[in-house]
């Protein structure tokens, strides 16, 4: 069975996720500096996510690497978990634009 496609498709969302991810931490790091945005991670520990950071590059890096490895080790049973990461960023992404505009 070949990953070729879903690799892909994985790769150009996640490069989404990064752009909206670098927009989204300048947004925090304003935030911030307004001393608001106080708190320690984006994510809950339940989230699946091995990263505990309050910025969101951090998690598009691990996302990344779990990319690189499913590559080099394609496992058909490792792909939900990254799909259900992937899906949580972006959503959460969406969310903070959301906020922002509003």
């Amino acid at each position: 069975m070949s990953f070729d496609t879903v690799i892909e498709q994985y790769r150009q969302s996640l490069q989404v996720a990064y752009r909206q991810s670098v927009d989204a931490d300048a947004l925090l790091d304003g935030l911030q500096q307004d001393g608001k945005g106080k708190f320690n991670a984006i994510f809950r520990e339940d989230a699946g996510f091995q990263t505990q950071a309050n910025r969101f590059g951090p998690y598009v890096q691990e996302l990344a690497d779990s990319l690189s490895q499913f590559e080099a080790a394609p496992n058909a049973e490792a792909l939900p978990q990254m799909v259900k990461q992937l899906e949580l960023l972006l959503t959460t992404l969406a969310q903070l634009r959301q906020q922002a505009k509003g």
